[in-house]
């Protein structure tokens, strides 16, 4: 509680209210910890839950859905066109974020954490100045920093900030524009702008590198490129922007491709780049923390960073920067202040990407085997061949498994097509219990079912796969 300058000691304290935050106030508490949580947004659960990971799955749900509609004349089943009332989908968009940071408020009431709303910046190893409602100091015996991180800028010059808007600003739906330019071809920016298309906007998108998505390999990309081919006006990589400007309602990008410079007109640009680690402005030059030239800090396999009383979780503590990443790590950061045996040591952290069809890819890709010279033995299934799959009326996907050549174990697994953000799951379980390969093939799948697909990858690995023919 705050009196006057002086703030009651807590045992942890937690800056940043995220997927890694919250998670590693609640392992605190429930280790009997005395924790405090500090977090600026009068809602907790981070960029995640409030303009992140949630509201883009829950408006992604919408585009599948208009998706869906438009593939079942194929199957006899008409529907008159969508209809789409912005204001009604924003609020519903909004009723879901509310619900699920609701949600983690009274977790954390029922935890007895202490939530403070404001803004903490360390004064020294064990002290924060805290701004906002309740400001003040507080001592702590052990801090963890969770402050995530923000969309990366292109350079004013390049872009003006009047003339874009980022993924907050893209996921507010303020209207649908008549043709959106989505600068980087990532995953947010892919997703978003399938949600765009299938609301109704001629989406361009333009990427500095030569190919969109580069994570996953060339094979489980392809899917996904080639239907993004049909539903967006068009698809520019190797493309570098130079210039753009507002011109009445609309934005001007000027780019440079194959030594060609082109300029196209749109009513709103979004910039999607990638994000940059939350970490100035906390006032860790005050501390003996050490962040790095990409703006992460550096921390040790418990998540300690180089001042003994603070630790460091989720994106500010490097790559990749992802959710569920940060959970975990802020459970091991919690165990660790409270002495437990607990290590950092994840062998696969799965990636998806939740556009139609999906993507998701865990351990080592076959891009990377080869670059590392790891001798390994590949096996592939189209989903062409899946019962479930083309009753789904969706058979363009693909489960590739790369296992070692010599003791057999999986080492990555590449999945494109309905739900591989779900079957993903099992092949990290796999990596993670250093399974091999034979004992995905030998365990029994629910027939009919994509996961039927991972089993089938299994079997033509080593050997040859029950609905797919090779000699």
């Amino acid at each position: 509680m705050v009196v006057g300058e002086l703030m009651e000691n807590t045992d942890v304290l937690v800056i940043g209210g995220g997927p890694g935050g919250y998670v590693a106030a609640f392992r605190a508490a429930d280790l009997g910890l005395h924790t405090t949580l500090v977090e600026q947004d009068p809602l907790l659960g981070g960029v995640c839950l409030r303009e992140g990971c949630i509201p883009s799955k829950a408006l992604l749900h919408v585009a599948h859905l208009i998706e869906t509609a438009e593939e079942a004349r194929d199957w006899g089943v008409t529907f008159t066109k969508a209809k789409i009332d912005v204001d009604k989908l924003r609020a519903w968009k909004q009723s879901v974020v509310e619900r699920l940071c609701g949600g983690v408020r009274q977790l954390a009431k029922g935890r007895k954490v202490n939530v403070i709303r404001g803004r903490a910046r360390f004064e020294d190893s064990h002290t924060v100045r805290i701004e906002g409602d309740n400001g003040g100091r507080l001592k702590f015996e052990h801090a963890i920093v969770a402050t995530g991180s923000q969309p990366k800028r292109l350079p004013e010059s390049i872009m003006p900030v009047n003339a874009c808007i980022d993924s907050t600003g893209a996921l507010d739906l303020e209207d649908v524009p008549r043709s959106l330019c989505v600068v980087g071809g990532g995953y947010i920016g892919l997703e978003l702008g399938q949600v765009y298309a299938a609301l109704g906007s001629k989406v361009t998108v333009i990427e500095a590198l030569d190919r969109v998505l580069t994570g996953p390999d060339v094979d489980i990309a392809r899917p996904l490129i080639a239907r993004l081919r049909k539903q967006f006006e068009a698809i520019h990589t190797s493309a570098v922007i130079s210039a753009s400007r507002r011109t009445g309602k609309q934005t001007e990008v000027t780019f440079t491709k194959a030594g060609t410079e082109h300029s196209f007109k749109f009513d709103r640009v979004l910039v999607s780049v990638g994000r940059h680690p939350y970490t100035e402005d906390l006032g860790l030059d005050h501390t003996k923390v050490t962040v790095n030239e990409q703006g992460f800090i550096e921390v040790d396999p418990h998540r300690r960073t180089t001042d003994k009383h603070i630790y460091a979780i989720g994106d500010v503590a490097g790559n990749p920067m992802l959710a569920h990443k940060a959970s975990r790590e802020g459970i091991v950061a919690a165990e660790a202040i409270a002495g437990q045996p607990t290590v950092f040591d994840a062998r696969a952290i799965p990636a998806v990407v939740y556009t139609s069809p999906e993507l998701a890819w865990c351990g080592l890709t076959e891009a990377e085997a080869k670059e590392q010279g790891v001798d390994i033995k590949i096996g592939k299934f189209s989903w062409a061949a899946s019962g479930r799959a083309i009753a789904m009326g969706r058979p363009d996907g693909l489960t590739k498994i790369i296992a070692d050549a010599t003791s057999k174990r999986v080492l990555g697994v590449g999945i494109v097509g309905q739900h591989a953000g779900d079957l993903i799951a099992e092949a990290v379980l796999a990596i993670e219990m250093g399974a091999e390969a034979e004992d995905l093939a030998l365990t029994i799948h629910p027939h009919p079912s994509t996961s039927e697909t991972i089993m089938e990858a299994a079997e033509s690995v080593f050997g040859s796969a029950t609905h797919m023919y090779r000699k």
